[in-house]
């Protein structure tokens, strides 16, 4: 029986609209899986990578939640929609952050964490940031400061560190303090009156961070999947990127692909043959 290490991560949510202006709420990070003993056999594996979802483009839409991403029998449920004056904050693998104002509520995370929930005072309406992997997306302070998204979490399947599934962090009118965008690729909230949000990082399941007024949100950073097995008992195709980490070889997927896992033995076997 082998084993692999598989890390799989979700788009991120959208920020959300309004319909007055005022600071929306961040967006939802997409969901972390991560299984270091994941079972595996020489065969061929579908791999789905969740896009971002879409941050609202106007003073009256709403975003999109993230899609989710899936390898084999583990899926990654996408990032939650920032909330807006009267819309909540959307639940998904991170909650959205709630809008500025008291008609809108946090969205929940069932893989992350929820969603910052307060409301935001006059002149600025600061919204709250969306949940993060490793911590609840930041709340509002009264008319100061946006909250912040939640951080990610940090894994080193490839050898080197890397922070995924940060939410995106709240927006609030100038002269107030942004919310920053959770560590793992959260997308910043604006600070500035009609001012636009920053999209969460690709491949990392980040949060779009929050616009206000007339301004547009960022979108949901796309997900990623990773997949690591010992080099000895496999060979593979398929994957946007490889490496090695010691006695593993690793395997990136930035978009939909198959991973075709390919018993080193028979691998060596056929090779040897080919030569004679």
């Amino acid at each position: 029986m082998a084993t692999a290490k598989v890390l799989v991560v979700a788009g991120g949510g959208g920020a959300g609209g309004d319909t007055n202006g005022g600071g929306r709420g961040g967006g939802g990070a997409g969901g972390y899986q991560y299984d270091s003993g994941f079972i595996v056999s020489a065969q061929a594996y579908s791999v789905t990578v969740g896009g971002g979802g879409a941050g609202a483009t106007s003073l009256a839409a709403n975003a999109a939640n993230g899609s989710n991403s899936v390898f084999s029998t583990i899926t990654a449920t996408g990032g939650g929609y920032g909330g807006s004056e009267t819309t909540n904050g959307q639940n998904g693998g991170s909650g959205g952050g709630a809008g500025y104002a008291s008609g809108s509520t946090a969205g929940t995370g069932s893989q992350g964490n929820d969603g910052g929930d307060a409301t935001g005072t006059a002149p600025t309406y600061p919204g709250n940031g969306g949940g993060g992997a490793s911590a609840v997306g930041g709340t509002a302070s009264t008319n100061s400061a946006a909250g912040a998204g939640g951080a990610g979490t940090s894994n080193s399947i490839t050898g080197s560190a890397v922070t995924y599934a940060g939410g995106g962090g709240g927006g609030c009118r100038t002269g107030a303090t942004a919310g920053a965008g959770g560590a793992g690729g959260g997308g910043a909230g604006t600070g500035t009156t009609n001012g636009s949000g920053t999209n969460g990082t690709a491949n990392t399941g980040g949060g779009g961070g929050a616009s206000e007024g007339s301004g547009t949100s960022g979108s949901g950073g796309s997900g990623v999947v990773i997949v690591a097995y010992t080099t000895s008992e496999f060979t593979h195709t398929g994957g946007d990127s490889t490496g090695t980490n010691g006695s593993e070889t690793w395997v990136q997927f930035n978009s939909d692909g198959t991973l075709t896992l390919i018993d080193a033995a028979s691998s060596t076997f056929v090779a040897s043959m080919q030569i004679i």
